[in-house]
């Protein structure tokens, strides 16, 4: 009777053993599985993070890039209709053709104030100060009723300030695109 309880006994222990390791497996199996998810789900937000930060700065890019155009545009605009205000050249479609440019640039700043960041917008706030004021000098110019420092040769010469402050501009939003800080080197046109 001793080697029967202890075959049944071994029997007990072997069954048992079966038993309790396929539970325990099942249990290996889904800690596992569980891991496995909460890896992907982690690389998947991860993943999700990333692809929104070059959207963003995608963004970004491209609001920068048209605020850079207007800019240029509106300034050149502005520019050739002083000179044509000086030469008592103006006309209606030389008035057109800075209100376009204008309205222009009115556009792609309130666009890029959108997406702009805080020292970005500081500088766009800034240049589109200027340049408002820079209008409507001109314009007072052209009607024959000057400011006190309203003069073609002091307008023009606000140009080389305005470009000194797309210059800053453009070094706020090429840091903010995370560009080398390398000067621009462009002489101003006036």
């Amino acid at each position: 009777m001793g080697s029967a309880l202890i075959g049944l006994a071994a029997a007990v222990v072997g069954v048992t053993g079966t038993l309790i390791a396929s539970v325990l497996s099942q249990r290996m199996t889904a800690r596992v599985q569980v891991e496995q998810f909460a890896r992907q789900q982690q690389e998947a937000e991860a993943q999700w993070l990333r692809e929104q930060r070059v959207a963003e700065l995608d963004r970004r890019r491209e609001g920068y890039m048209n605020v850079n155009a207007a800019l240029r545009r509106y300034r050149t605009h502005l520019l050739n209709f002083l000179w044509t205000v000086h030469k008592g050249a103006v006309t209606d479609e030389a008035r057109e053709v800075v209100e376009e440019a204008r309205r222009d640039h009115h556009s792609v700043m309130a666009e890029a104030q959108m997406v702009a960041s805080a020292r970005v917008l500081a500088e766009l706030n800034g240049m589109t100060r200027t340049l408002s004021e820079t209008y409507r000098r001109i314009m007072c110019l052209e009607e024959g009723r000057p400011d006190l420092n309203g003069s073609f040769d002091e307008i023009r010469a606000d140009f080389a300030r305005i470009w000194d402050e797309w210059e800053r501009l453009l070094g706020a939003m090429r840091a903010d695109l995370g560009v080398a800080d390398e000067p621009v080197g462009l002489p101003p046109v006036v």
